[in-house]
């Protein structure tokens, strides 16, 4: 459990690039990760040329419970890789689960090595396809990329107050994520 208590998401990281063998082992793990029917409808895009880098980060929103000057990571605090997570429309079956059962192995692969990781929704997915060489492709639609780097900051669970989910920073700007407590969630036991 302490493996996925500290496997958080990541918004600020070191100016250490994350070694590609680490890159290709997450990719690996969202490969071979369970999907439904065995469908296997996703495909990735590696982006580690730090000009891409720092193009695709120009491209994506972060933090949207902070202010921008404490959500979004500052010159020397980006991420030095991103995987870009497409489902392909013309096979059939494709679905947000799949997703999301590769998404969690990539990130919990990554996060073996010591690399953090923050899956991004809130993206110019078609500036990224159009970076990426992918506009033509219209079978494809990129579901989210993934940031990836060497934490620079602390990312733990604390206790929820009221109802209130929106995560904050502390006195260190390290992220307190707010988790329901097990009695709000667990409806019942037979």
């Amino acid at each position: 459990m302490e493996f996925l208590r500290g496997r958080r998401t990541y918004r600020r990281f070191l100016p250490k690039p994350v070694p590609e063998a680490v890159l290709r082992d997450a990719l690996e793990a969202a490969r071979i990760a369970s999907c439904g029917a065995n469908r296997q409808t996703l495909k990735y895009v590696l982006v580690q040329t730090p000009s891409v880098v720092a193009e695709m980060n120009r491209l994506v929103r972060w933090a949207a419970f902070l202010p921008p000057e404490q959500g979004q990571p500052k010159a020397g605090e980006t991420p030095t890789a991103f995987i870009a997570v497409f489902q392909d429309e013309s096979l059939p079956g494709v679905n947000d689960t799949d997703a999301g059962l590769a998404l969690g192995s990539l990130t919990a692969a990554a996060w073996g090595h010591g690399v953090g990781s923050c899956i991004l929704g809130a993206i110019d997915r078609p500036a990224i396809k159009t970076l990426l060489g992918l506009d033509k492709q219209t079978r494809l639609r990129l579901h989210s990329v993934v940031a990836l780097g060497y934490p620079a900051h602390k990312s733990r669970v604390v206790p929820m107050q009221g109802d209130d989910v929106r995560y904050y920073l502390d006195e260190n700007r390290d992220y307190c994520v707010p988790k329901r407590a097990m009695k709000d969630v667990l409806l019942g036991e037979f």
